[in-house]
């Protein structure tokens, strides 16, 4: 693998390529949205939260088929018109007047970027040898967070403006992105479908190890609001570090996943080493837990410094934790149904979304330190847990029996 920012030239590259067009746009969305809807659009901030919350769950539930179809019917062909049904159901927005518009508008988008999701895995899966597959996710990742900030500028922009053109133009950036995403999909090779899938339903869900490994590593995901909510809360409410701070964290993870995921997964390969740095990945969170609840009750600037250093630790403990849990969701999917896999392994995402600012809200601002080292134990032992789970997981595809030794003449 290579330390390279750039992959691989080739379908490595194309995929880099289309994860970052439609990531800038996705960063210019994500910052001005909230706003757009409460202050242009005139709807009430916890019915906006509440049309958000109903979109995501349908979504995650659609992710499952969608990426099903996507192995039946061919994931390059499933992919682009997903991204193009995105930029519609984004373009959508622009004309929504009222709540119900909005939950419809909505439930287009998270469906679609949820099926989108799963077929970009399948087409990833089918044009990528294995052991390639984690190393070119953590490219990816280092794609998708500099297309973030890039967007998340040109958000900032819209919202100093503050009217309602540089709203609307940042929607507009947004679906176009969506559609250079499609143009740029279409360059990829076609992988062939599967055409009739073994079995009857959603095989995945009768996979019991599978699901297992799915809810523990939802239950890791839960840092994810960390930094949008979590972090935030718990540096205004509980320590004396300046709020400009929260700025500062977030650029500091955004940065260090850029430069440094791709280093990060060189040693993940397989189902042991997968397991291994997820399970170190525990350990770091659990330390970055404790040293982030040790900031409360200390002067400014040796709070900030222990912020930081509780920053560092927590995006270490993301990396290694991302990169594991690819090369299992890979790994431990069959080869013919890899997008329906993939589709119910990125449901953890939006459940993680969906429940972690309640967990992390009551967790640490209501329980304060002991909060934060519940939060870190849970974490090291579904890390833990993890390995034994992918290891059974594993076992009926990979286990060979033994050939016995021929008996003595």
């Amino acid at each position: 693998m290579t330390n390279s920012l750039v992959p691989p030239a080739g379908p490595q590259r194309v995929l880099a390529l289309a994860q970052l067009a439609n990531s800038v746009g996705d960063g210019a969305f994500y910052v001005t949205s909230a706003l757009y809807f409460t202050h242009v659009v005139g709807l009430d901030p916890a019915r906006v939260g509440l049309g958000l919350t109903v979109a995501w769950a349908v979504g995650s539930l659609a992710g499952v088929p969608i990426g099903r179809l996507a192995d039946r019917r061919g994931a390059r062909g499933t992919a682009v018109l997903l991204a193009l049904a995105t930029g519609m159901a984004v373009a959508s927005f622009l004309v929504v007047r009222g709540f119900w518009p909005f939950v419809a508008a909505a439930v287009g988008y998270a469906t679609a970027q949820s099926g989108l999701a799963a077929a970009r895995q399948a087409l990833l899966a089918g044009l990528v040898s294995a052991g390639e597959r984690t190393g070119l996710l953590a490219h990816l990742q280092s794609t998708l967070n500099a297309g973030l900030a890039v967007g998340a500028g040109l958000g900032g922009l819209a919202l100093h403006v503050g009217t309602r053109g540089a709203y609307l133009g940042v929607f507009a950036l947004d679906a176009v992105s969506f559609l250079l995403c499609a143009g740029v999909l279409v360059r990829l090779p076609s992988v062939a479908a599967v055409g009739s899938v073994k079995g009857n339903g959603l095989a995945v869900l009768r996979d019991r190890p599978y699901v297992v490994l799915t809810v523990l590593n939802t239950v890791l995901l839960l840092r994810m609001p960390l930094l949008s909510l979590g972090l935030p809360l718990w540096i205004a409410e509980r320590t004396a570090a300046p709020t400009w701070l929260v700025s500062a964290l977030f650029v500091l993870n955004t940065g260090a996943v850029m430069l440094f995921q791709v280093r990060m997964a060189r040693g993940v390969t397989g189902v042991a080493t997968a397991a291994g740095a997820v399970r170190r990945s525990g350990w770091v969170m659990l330390a970055a837990c404790a040293v982030f609840a040790f900031s409360a009750g200390v002067p400014t600037w040796p709070a900030v410094g222990v912020l930081v250093a509780g920053a560092v630790l927590l995006v270490v403990a993301e990396m290694g934790q991302s990169a594991g849990a690819w090369q299992l969701s890979f790994d431990l999917a069959p080869d013919d149904r890899v997008g329906e896999y993939q589709g119910f392994f990125g449901t953890g995402i939006t459940v993680a979304r969906t429940a972690g600012p309640l967990v992390l809200t009551t967790l640490l601002v209501q329980w304060g330190t002991p909060g934060w080292l519940l939060l870190g134990g849970v974490t090291l032992v579904a890390s833990y847990a993890m390995g034994p789970v992918a290891r059974r997981a594993a076992r009926p595809r990979n286990y060979v029996a033994p050939v016995p030794a021929p008996a003595p003449a």
